[in-house]
């Protein structure tokens, strides 16, 4: 039986649920705070580890 791979680099909505966001707006203030985001031809990405190492930077 295969396993389902999951992708390391995400779409805005998939990121949202991956952080457990709701608003655009609340990821749109993560990322002028820091978030990096790869722009590709096919639009914006965001990778996990990106994500992981942001949230990791506010936790207190």
């Amino acid at each position: 039986m295969e396993q389902a791979v999951e992708p390391r680099y995400l779409s805005y909505k998939q990121a949202m649920k991956y952080m457990g966001i709701g608003s655009y707006n609340t990821l749109h203030k993560f990322i002028d705070l820091g978030l990096k985001v790869t722009m590709t031809p096919a639009g914006a990405l965001i990778d996990k580890h990106d994500i992981d190492s942001f949230l990791a930077s506010y936790k207190k």
